[in-house]
C-alpha cells in the first residue's frame, strides 16, 4: 500500500488538520511568534523525515516552499519545537487531531459517519537504533545467561485501525512485554469518541468474555475473536459470547484482521521502527505523533 512521499502536501494537509483542531495559541499571554498549528505541521515533519528536532530545523531553514505553505516568518530554534512537543502531543490531543482527520477522509470519500469494519493489534517499536543481528552475534558464544541482551522491556502500542482506510483511529501507549489484551478496553474506548465502530476484529490473544461484553453492550460493537479451546476441554465455551464464537464463526470477516498487520506494516515501513526518545513519556509521545503522521500520509494517498 503506497502512501504520500511529497513533504510539502504532508505538511499542508498537518497543517489544515491542526487549524481546524487547535486554537492558534496556548494561552492570551505566549508570545505569539509560532502558533499551535505550526509547531505541529514541524513535528508531523520531523517523523515524516525520521529525523530529531536540530535535523527538522536545518530542513525548515532550506525549504522555502514550506516555510511558505506553513506561513513561517521565522524558523523555530529546535528547543522550541522539543518544549512545546511535551504539551502537543498529549493523548488528549492526538485523539483531537485523529478525529478531524477522519472527519475529512469521510468528507472527501464517503457521506457515512462510521466505521464498517475495524481490527484491534498490539505492536512494539525499538528503543534503540541497535540491529538484532548485532545483538544475536554479540550473545552467541556465551556461556552464562546466553540470551540475557536479547529481552528486556520496549516501547509497545495498541492500536484500532480501519481496515478500509488503513487509518488509524486510536493508540493506547505502553511498555512491553505485556499481553495485548491489557490495550482492549482503553483503546475501543478512544476509538469509539472518533468514529462509530459496528464491527471489530481482533486475534485469539483478545479471547475474553468481558471484552465481548465490554464491545458490545458499552459500545455497541460486534466483536469478533476466536474463541480458545483447551487441549485438554473438548466441550464448547461455557459463557455466552465466547460460546457463540466458537459455534458460528463468521471467518469470511474475521480474515479481514490482517489489513491491520498490512496497516502496522506501514507505519514502521514508512516512519521507522525505532524511537529517538529514550524516557517513558517521551517515548509514548513520540509513537502517538507518529501514528498521526501515518494518518496524514495515507488521507494523501
Amino acid at each position: 500500500m503506497k502512501t504520500s512521499k511529497s513533504p510539502l502536501a504532508v505538511a499542508c494537509v498537518a497543517y489544515k488538520v491542526a487549524k481546524q483542531s487547535l486554537p492558534p495559541y496556548s494561552h492570551a499571554r505566549s508570545p505569539h511568534v509560532f502558533t499551535l498549528p505550526q509547531i505541529v505541521a514541524c513535528l508531523v515533519l520531523k517523523e515524516f523525515f525520521t529525523t530529531d528536532y536540530r535535523g527538522i530545523v536545518a530542513i525548515l531553514a532550506d525549504s522555502s516552499d514550506i516555510q511558505k505553505a506553513l506561513e513561517l516568518k521565522e524558523i523555530p530554534h529546535f528547543t522550541t519545537l522539543q518544549k512545546a512537543s511535551q504539551r502537543l502531543t498529549k493523548q488528549r490531543i492526538i485523539e483531537k487531531l485523529l478525529k478531524r482527520i477522519l472527519a475529512l477522509t469521510i468528507q472527501k470519500k464517503t457521506d457515512k459517519a462510521a466505521v464498517n469494519l475495524a481490527a484491534i493489534d498490539g505492536t512494539g517499536f525499538e528503543s534503540h537504533h541497535t540491529s538484532h543481528y548485532f545483538i544475536a552475534r554479540r550473545t552467541q558464544g556465551l556461556k552464562s545467561q546466553p540470551r540475557s541482551m536479547l529481552y528486556t522491556r520496549f516501547p509497545k502500542i495498541g492500536l484500532v485501525v480501519d481496515v478500509a482506510s488503513y487509518l488509524i483511529l486510536a493508540g493506547i501507549p505502553d511498555r512491553g512485554p505485556r499481553f495485548d489484551s491489557v490495550h482492549f478496553k482503553p483503546a475501543l474506548g478512544a476509538a469509539a469518541k472518533i468514529a462509530h465502530i459496528r464491527t471489530l476484529v481482533a486475534d485469539a490473544g483478545y479471547d475474553s468474555e468481558a471484552n465481548h461484553v465490554c464491545a458490545r453492550r458499552n459500545y455497541n460493537i460486534r466483536a469478533i475473536i476466536p474463541a480458545i479451546q483447551h487441549r485438554w476441554k473438548n466441550s464448547a465455551p461455557k459463557s455466552h459470547y465466547r460460546k457463540l464464537m466458537h459455534t458460528n464463526f463468521p471467518k469470511k470477516i474475521y480474515r479481514q484482521r490482517w489489513q491491520i498487520e498490512t496497516t502496522i506494516s506501514m507505519l514502521k515501513r514508512h516512519l521507522g521502527s525505532c524511537l529517538r526518545a529514550r524516557n517513558y513519556w517521551s517515548q509514548c509521545r513520540e509513537m502517538l505523533l507518529r501514528i498521526f503522521t501515518h494518518n496524514v500520509m495515507v488521507v494523501l494517498r
